[in-house]
């Protein structure tokens, strides 16, 4: 299954991406994480990258779609991937059509912005391996301390709520109208928030009949 998964910033798509790449058995492709690694590796593209990101800006279309190009041509993605963070406009999602990159599913996953500002200022992110913890629906094993390689949990400067309203803006503005783009080719899936993850993913799975 090749899937898009589409949301604000904070809807959960980074977790349910993760959950549908085990029960799948295809990898989740998150831009945000291909991106942090590329920042934190102070490559030409990270650096470039950067300076939009911590200003809550898109980074540009060639930038996006050619680490995508890159990443969908490793054999991982033979049977299929989930694509999580593009495309977020109508031109980057033309652009992969434009490339060839074929999907068969665009899952919106429905959230209001109160309830993203209220979940990113809980969000913490491990400095050293990416992983995310929330500190009431997914709390670290112990506090400040990744469970996965004891790296320090902090808060990432695009979690900070004048930075989330920032980005939902950007999001409602840039993002949203992919819902009637993928709508118009028969691709749309929308799933509802629901207030738990595991709640959110029965209904992701009954939505794409998985």
């Amino acid at each position: 299954m090749k899937l898009i998964l589409l949301g604000a910033p904070g809807a959960g798509k980074g977790t349910q991406a993760e959950i549908l790449s085990k029960k799948l058995q295809i990898p989740a492709i998150s831009t945000g994480n291909i991106l942090r690694a590329a920042m934190k590796n102070g490559t030409p593209v990270g650096l470039q990258a950067k300076a939009y990101v911590e200003s809550g800006k898109l980074v540009p279309d060639d930038v996006i779609i050619g680490i995508i190009e890159e990443r969908l041509a490793e054999p991982d993605c033979a049977n299929g991937y989930i694509l999580d963070g593009v495309p977020r406009t109508i031109a980057q999602a033309e652009a992969l059509e434009a490339r060839g990159i074929a999907i068969d599913a665009a899952l919106s996953l429905e959230i209001s912005d109160d309830v993203i500002i209220e979940r990113m200022s809980g969000r913490r992110t491990c400095k050293d391996c990416s992983a995310t913890f929330h500190v009431v629906s997914n709390p670290p094993k112990t506090e400040g301390k990744c469970d996965f390689c004891g790296g320090e949990l902090t808060i990432r400067k695009d979690d900070a709520p004048e930075t989330v309203k920032a980005r939902l803006a950007t999001y409602h503005e840039q993002t949203e109208p992919l819902k009637a783009f993928y709508e118009a080719r028969g691709k749309l899936v929308l799933a509802e928030n629901q207030p738990t993850i595991a709640e959110t993913t029965q209904v992701i799975e009954k939505a794409l009949g998985i």
